[in-house]
């Protein structure tokens, strides 16, 4: 992993996790570590209403803490309950958090590649709606980021398990002296939950 991700890494304050925020993340660390003990690809859709910011940082940082953790075949994705775009302040959080990310598409909307090591493999974020062909048909759990996406999406087929992890927009400060501040504690936020998941699975439980 890059030098600056990693460090950035090094400070997350996973000892800081509420017991409220830990039972919360536990049904998704129960689906990841039953995949894992049967050697099955372990697929999740972070969904919030427009795939624009909590659900790409979910996506991203669950990756990441996957490939930190070498937890095998793991393939996160991201989708909302309609399209819309990947919000650029996200995209300049994880950079600034040491990632590398660039554009590789202009139309109709903005696709990068996000990636946390030279020779990894890179992760692609562009807002879609959580169907999407982009995005698994069956066998994943679908992970709600937001109360609005957990209420307005009674069903979502295919899901293995829903599983509601809910974070702030960090959309209230857009446009503020505190935007960039309150994007990089959201995503933080994420990274250390993400990271607490995976740390909690085991690779020789069978």
């Amino acid at each position: 992993m890059y030098v600056a991700l990693s460090e950035t890494i090094a400070q997350l304050p996973l000892q800081n996790i509420s017991d409220e925020r830990k039972t919360l993340l536990q049904p998704l660390i129960n689906f990841v570590q039953q995949k894992a003990d049967k050697g099955q690809e372990i697929n999740l859709n972070f969904i919030c209403p427009h795939n624009s910011r909590r659900s790409h940082l979910s996506q991203v940082w669950a990756q990441v803490a996957a490939a930190y953790h070498a937890i095998p075949n793991v393939y996160c994705y991201s989708g909302g309950t309609e399209e819309t775009t990947l919000f650029p302040m996200v995209a300049q959080t994880l950079i600034d958090q040491g990632f590398n990310i660039f554009k590789i598409a202009d139309a109709p909307q903005p696709v990068y590649a996000i990636k946390y090591g030279d020779n990894a493999l890179p992760i692609i974020g562009f807002s879609k709606k959580y169907d999407a062909p982009f995005n698994p048909v069956s066998a994943f759990a679908a992970i709600m980021t937001c109360s609005q996406a957990d209420g307005g999406c009674p069903f979502i087929v295919g899901a293995e398990k829903r599983i509601p992890i809910t974070f702030e927009d960090p959309k209230i400060s857009d446009h503020t002296p505190e935007q960039s501040k309150v994007y990089a504690e959201r995503s933080l936020q994420i990274a250390t939950e993400m990271f607490y998941v995976f740390s909690k699975i085991s690779k020789n439980s069978k």
